[in-house]
């Protein structure tokens, strides 16, 4: 199996000690619902502006809004079309997460399938590459210099079974589970399973891995806005050596780096949070509700599959009929969602 080697230094527990307490901040604060909606809508926007923007994309995040928001833009087809599918696979994430699956390799197949549709082949897209694999540097003028050459393709299946079952055992070993993203993130960068769209399946899986183990943070952070901020840093901190077999062992280095990008991150969420907190609030009814994390699985749900029935509710819940009409009832009051249909077809949809 796949045993990472790094040492828990001062500075990451020290960081990790910190990401916990602003965690119980986070968690604990009253925001107003539809504050929270816009904090949630503005972390996926950033989410998957920054991580499609890393590897050149050159929408802006006004684009990119637009295009959440299901708004034609004049663009680029393969610009648009790799926005469409990081969102695609965060809202995958949270249908995973949702359905309490386990990460096994079909879903991170299913998630590179989403990152890469209509951009590579179809026999590529959501399988392991079948073909040499190297991270070249091109500069104008200059010769192209290979600057990591990644495993061969028939070792890959393997590397990447031994990766998941890390993920598995570090769950009963009660490891961390942002050491556990940082470790997959550079595995998943280091084996480069895929011939294109390894570091979004990198990143976006490393996501998932924090949503599952509890540490979502009500879904209000942005990790990949650290890594655009300073790309050459990003680079640097995740190249660890010219091939999979003489790449440094030790990836200390590397924790040090994610750790602090997101407690960086974290704090800027809980300044965010604090702030709303000390706002002075109105009348309205909007304001003298909060929501409770059965009411955020809603909303998460509608933001994933459009619209929701009793049923859902039940099933997401897994309440009684009476629990999920009264949690629907209430966010159709604070005019959260609202409803379609009449009769046993009736379902609810997000106000916009």
């Amino acid at each position: 199996m796949f045993i990472p080697q790094y040492k828990l230094t001062n500075k990451i527990l020290n960081m990790l000690t910190a990401i916990a307490e602003a965690k119980a901040i986070i968690e604990r604060a009253r925001i107003i619902p539809k504050q929270e909606l816009r904090l949630r809508r503005q972390a996926l926007i950033r989410m998957t502006h920054s991580s499609t923007k890393i590897e050149g994309n050159n929408l802006n995040i006004h684009q990119v809004e637009a295009i959440v928001e299901h708004k034609r833009i004049d663009a680029p087809a393969r610009d648009v079309y790799e926005v469409e599918n990081y969102l695609k696979a965060l809202r995958y994430i949270s249908k995973v997460v949702e359905n309490k699956e386990n990460i096994t390799e079909k879903v991170i197949l299913k998630i590179h399938h989403f990152v890469t549709d209509k951009t590579l082949p179809e026999d590529q897209s959501g399988f392991y590459r079948q073909c040499p694999i190297y991270v070249v540097s091109r500069r104008l003028g200059m010769p192209d210099e290979i600057l990591y050459t990644g495993p061969l393709a028939k070792e890959v299946k393997g590397l990447m079974s031994s990766l998941i079952d890390f993920i598995h055992d570090s769950e009963k070993q009660n490891i961390n589970p942002i050491i556990v993203a940082g470790v997959v993130h550079l595995e998943i960068a280091a084996i480069h399973p895929f011939a294109d769209g390894n570091g979004r399946t990198a990143r976006a899986l490393a996501t998932l891995i924090l949503y599952k183990r509890g540490y979502d943070f009500r879904r209000l952070f942005a990790l990949e806005d650290y890594y655009k901020k300073n790309r050459s840093e990003y680079y640097k901190a995740v190249n660890t050596g010219k091939n999979y077999k003489e790449r440094e062992r030790d990836i200390t280095r590397w924790l040090e780096y994610f750790v602090e990008g997101f407690k960086e991150e974290i704090d800027n969420v809980k300044t965010q949070v604090i702030a709303m907190g000390k706002r002075k609030i109105d009348d309205s009814v909007n304001s003298q509700i909060f929501l409770d994390k059965d009411q955020i699985k809603i909303l998460d749900f509608l933001e994933t599959m459009g619209r929701i029935t009793t049923k859902d509710v039940m099933d997401i819940l897994e309440c009684p009929r009476r629990t999920a009409q009264f949690n629907l009832q209430k966010l159709k009051k604070i005019k959260m969602i609202q409803q379609v249909g009449k009769g046993p077809s009736s379902a609810y949809v997000l106000v916009k």
